[in-house]
């Protein structure tokens, strides 16, 4: 290949990879003459608990999911422990949600299901919340919810006393 045909070829080379460059710079969610407090001002509460500091980019798939999963493990295992005598019908550790089948309880008559949401990483009362429901559509008594939440709240307690040992 002679001189000129190199040449050649290493401009071609430059304007490919400046074009990839003006492409890449272009992805970013800045509108021009926009500043970057604007741009902060539309960022969802979401994306704020998330980190994301900026708009989305194409940057922003190199980064990968950094959020993880957002329920208490000791909240998931006790749900699963206190509540153990109904059947599990779905299970979704990424939502945090538990729906049950029917069951009764050891010792009672009445047969009830349950929808558990865990809806923060905190091992607290309020990341913990129970829906009962029996068969036959009549009420459950508030007192017998506060239960199971109690229940709950008191094994996760015991799980995570018994994880900081080991």
């Amino acid at each position: 290949m002679s001189d000129g045909g190199m040449i050649f070829s290493s401009a071609k080379r430059a304007l490919t990879v400046l074009a990839c460059v003006a492409i890449v710079a272009g992805c970013g969610n800045q509108s021009p003459g926009e500043s970057s407090d604007t741009r902060k001002e539309r960022l969802t509460p979401e994306m704020k608990r998330k980190g994301i500091t900026s708009g989305t980019s194409i940057f922003d798939a190199f980064r990968g999911d950094k959020s993880g999963v957002k329920v208490n493990r000791f909240l998931w295992t006790a749900s699963l422990d206190v509540l153990d005598f109904l059947p599990v019908q779905s299970a979704d550790p990424f939502t945090g949600v538990i729906s049950t089948g029917y069951g009764i309880p050891p010792g009672g008559g009445r047969a009830y299901r349950a929808t558990i949401l865990i809806s923060d990483p905190a091992l607290d009362a309020r990341s913990l919340n129970v829906a009962l429901q029996s068969r036959g559509g009549s009420p459950v008594a508030a007192g017998t919810q506060r239960a199971v939440e109690d229940a709950i709240l008191s094994r996760a307690r015991q799980l995570r006393i018994q994880a900081g040992r080991y």
